[in-house]
């Protein structure tokens, strides 16, 4: 037999190896898909469903209806575009900062040599396990007390910065070379030119990770906006779902579809944005 021939078996049957691999991984996620889907084609089912058959137990609608979308955009009793519009706003400009506040600090902390450093680090990654429900009263009585309630500044200034976002941009930075920032500095290239035309170009998976993840926590708030805003021009989508139940007691079509639109941002991030996610939480994970 030939050595094209035996090559030829050879690669056939890694080739089958690899399909029967591939086959395997997708029956042993088969059911992790359905438990996350499940719920989320029955979402969208009711919120297409008429509505004399969403309390008949029926899992498929007999047919098709659009009339709670609708229904969410044209309601004269909530304005639903205008959530929508403030949690773009809020989420987009809490993103934005973050990405800004947090680069500044993870480039102290890589890069720069100052007293207490590692203590000031310490204390940061501290306030990573006090819980949100320990500090919202006092940021309430803050804000209160600065005339900030209902505004956009309640709910963007408290979230400007992060200690996650600091620790996971300064492991990214550590694995840049010392050498490199030494070189900008004899070349005349100061700090703050340092971190925007070299560092942050690449650091982008980092932060393309992190503003998925801030915008996508932000756009899902709710006990926040719900203590700080008391009319709908500030009101956000999460409060907007609520308030679809609430008008009717018995739309729960029309809060389905709600819901269906309000993950749409979430779902087109992750989809979209997957490799990226990945990459940026990955990129300090060789050096810490």
């Amino acid at each position: 037999m030939s050595t094209a021939s035996l090559s030829k078996r050879g690669m056939t049957r890694t080739q089958k190896r690899l399909h029967l691999k591939n086959l395997g991984n997708f029956l042993l996620n088969l059911p992790l898909m359905m438990i996350i889907l499940v719920p989320l084609i029955y979402t969208i089912s009711i919120s297409v469903m008429p509505s004399d058959e969403i309390y008949q137990n029926h899992l498929i609608p007999t047919s098709v209806d659009f009339v709670n979308y609708v229904k969410a955009f044209t309601n004269p009793s909530y304005s639903f575009l205008r959530f929508i519009l403030n949690s773009f706003i809020v989420s987009t400009c809490v993103m934005l900062g973050q990405m800004v506040t947090c680069s500044m600090a993870a480039f102290s902390f890589s890069f720069l040599e100052f007293k207490g450093k590692k203590f000031l680090f310490l204390i940061i990654l501290a306030t990573m396990m006090v819980p949100g429900e320990a500090t919202i009263i006092a940021n309430y009585l803050t804000v209160s007390s600065w005339g900030w309630l209902d505004s956009y500044q309640a709910l963007i200034v408290p979230y400007l910065t992060s200690a996650m976002g600091i620790f996971l941009l300064r492991q990214n930075y550590l694995t840049f070379a010392k050498e490199l920032h030494e070189a900008a500095r004899l070349d005349g290239c100061g700090n703050w030119r340092f971190l925007a035309s070299i560092v942050t170009p690449l650091s982008r998976p980092a932060l393309g990770a992190l503003g998925a993840y801030i915008f996508l926590n932000t756009w899902n708030q709710y006990m926040w906006p719900l203590l700080v805003t008391n009319s709908a021009s500030y009101r956000t989508v999460q409060i907007g779902i609520s308030m679809l139940y609430d008008i009717d007691a018995e739309a729960l079509g029309l809060m389905m579809a709600g819901v269906v639109i309000v993950i749409v941002p979430s779902l087109s991030i992750f989809i979209f944005m997957q490799k990226q996610l990945i990459n940026g939480l990955m990129a300090g994970a060789v050096k810490g």
